[in-house]
């Protein structure tokens, strides 16, 4: 295990001490864009912000351990497709980019943005691996005005009490131990936002919140964001961005179990839940929509808040709540199971040896992104009782090997045909290219866990379940 260093910014609020001041050089390098940005993780929220960051005048350096994001970018292919190649086709012909793996290359930019996974481990506790890993690797490069923020989401405290001790003992390690936090260089935290497949924001429009372990530190991260962001919005310390950011995303999970379980309470009632939100989604105040389904994807919504459960035990505070919400969200895909198993014996069919074909990878509509998509489970489980399982997504040709598992599978082409072939439909990401009407005349039997079909409903009588 790595040993913690405790260095005086641990502080969670530190006096200002001599060097309160911002840094002349890195300063005025910020303020003019003359400074080198260096963004480490070029996936869902590292890409769109080495973007914004080189439409905002700066030199940008991509770092990323995967060298065919490196090869797609120089290229000016966007492995990203909701982003376009537009975005990259801008950074590829421009001279103030380059992407590269080499990561020895640290030293070269005054702004270091980590932007990288934080998943979950086996046993549901934070896996810091790659921040502590990079925090290390930016370590051993170290030098003097240089600004590092991290952006990857976390509890709080992982700031001051994890990425800076992992740089600061790779530094005493590569004889740079005499360089001090919040003088000779700034740590900061500024929380991802991004939504992938939103129209309606960019990472330019969405508000920026910056903490710094230091007010130099936040004052830098400031500067540095309002050249790249319309609105940025500082805190008093790191601690508070990171909090903020698992209250965003747990408000979002405990709003979704109340409606996934409202609906598991309403079914057997025989009280459609989507209507029941639709009409209370008429007050004008006081209610805001959530709406249920197969489970939560993503990578912030299924994780953050078991960050802050397993953080909340070292001040002995419970989670009841937070957990509570987290329960009923991953029971969703086996509600989901059982609501198939229903649907195929009304029709006298097993699930061991039906065709069963789920649509849609990715964890929410028109975006390639699959990342802790609740159909993964979903086709694990119809495995696990013997059903044939296949896929469609239009934005997913195929799987590729990811951390938990690869299922080696190819998307199947939408036609009368291919969709008369299959026992049932497993509608679990709504995705607007899927033609729902050829859905609705050819398919035997649709559970539909997005209310997707609803227009269909007269038509398909009993070949219709919502789930």
């Amino acid at each position: 295990m790595r040993q913690t260093i405790h260095v005086d910014a641990q502080s969670p609020h530190p006096a200002p001490g001599p060097a309160d001041q911002p840094p002349q050089r890195l300063t005025e390098m910020i303020e003019s864009s003359a400074a080198t940005v260096g963004i480490v993780g070029l996936g869902y929220v590292g890409l769109p912000l080495a973007s914004a960051m080189h439409a905002g005048g700066f030199r940008v350096i991509g770092f990323d351990i995967d060298d065919s994001k490196i090869r797609s970018l120089a290229a000016g292919r966007n492995y990203l497709k909701h982003l376009g190649d537009e975005m990259t086709g801008e950074l590829a012909s421009s001279d103030r980019f380059e992407a590269t793996t080499a990561f020895g290359r640290l030293a070269e930019p005054d702004v270091v943005i980590v932007c990288l996974p934080t998943p979950l481990g086996a046993h549901r506790e934070p896996d810091l691996s790659y921040v502590i890993d990079t925090g290390a690797r930016i370590g051993t490069t170290l030098r003097r005005d240089q600004l590092i923020v991290l952006e990857s989401t976390t509890y709080p405290g992982t700031t001051r009490d994890e990425f800076l001790p992992a740089i600061l003992e790779a530094a005493a390690q590569a004889g740079q131990g005499h360089l001090t936090c919040g003088v000779d260089f700034f740590v900061a935290y500024s929380p991802e936002r991004e939504d992938p497949g939103r129209k309606s924001h960019s990472t330019r429009t969405i508000p920026k919140l910056v903490g710094g372990l230091d007010e130099v530190a936040t004052d830098l991260a400031v500067r540095l964001y309002r050249r790249a962001v319309e609105q940025v919005i500082p805190v008093r310390s790191a601690e508070v961005a990171e909090a903020a950011k698992l209250l965003e995303n747990i408000f979002r999970s405990v709003n979704i179990a109340m409606a996934n379980e409202m609906k598991m309470i309403l079914d057997p009632m025989g009280i459609d839940v989507w209507e029941v939100i639709a009409a209370a989604s008429s007050k004008p105040f006081g209610f805001m929509p959530f709406y249920p389904g197969p489970g939560l994807g993503g990578h912030c919504i299924p994780i953050d808040p078991f960050y802050l459960t397993w953080k909340a035990k070292e001040v002995g505070r419970p989670t009841k709540f937070i957990e509570l919400a987290g329960e009923i969200n991953t029971s969703m895909p086996h509600y989901v199971m059982s609501k198939v198993v229903d649907a195929l014996n009304r029709q006298s069919k097993p699930v061991r040896g039906s065709r069963i074909l789920v649509l849609g990878l990715a964890y929410k509509p028109n975006v390639d992104d699959i990342r802790e998509s609740p159909s993964f489970e979903l086709i694990e489980l119809l495995r696990d009782q013997g059903a044939i399982v296949e896929y469609s997504d239009p934005h997913v040709a195929q799987t590729h090997p990811m951390r938990k598992r690869d299922l080696k599978m190819q998307s199947v082409a939408l036609s009368a045909a291919s969709i008369a072939s299959f026992d049932a439909l497993l509608l679990a990401t709504n995705h607007d290219a899927f033609d729902y009407a050829l859905i609705a005349e050819h398919a035997a039997l649709v559970v539909d866990t997005r209310n997707a079909m609803h227009r269909f409903g007269s038509k398909m009588g009993d070949r219709l379940v919502k789930a």
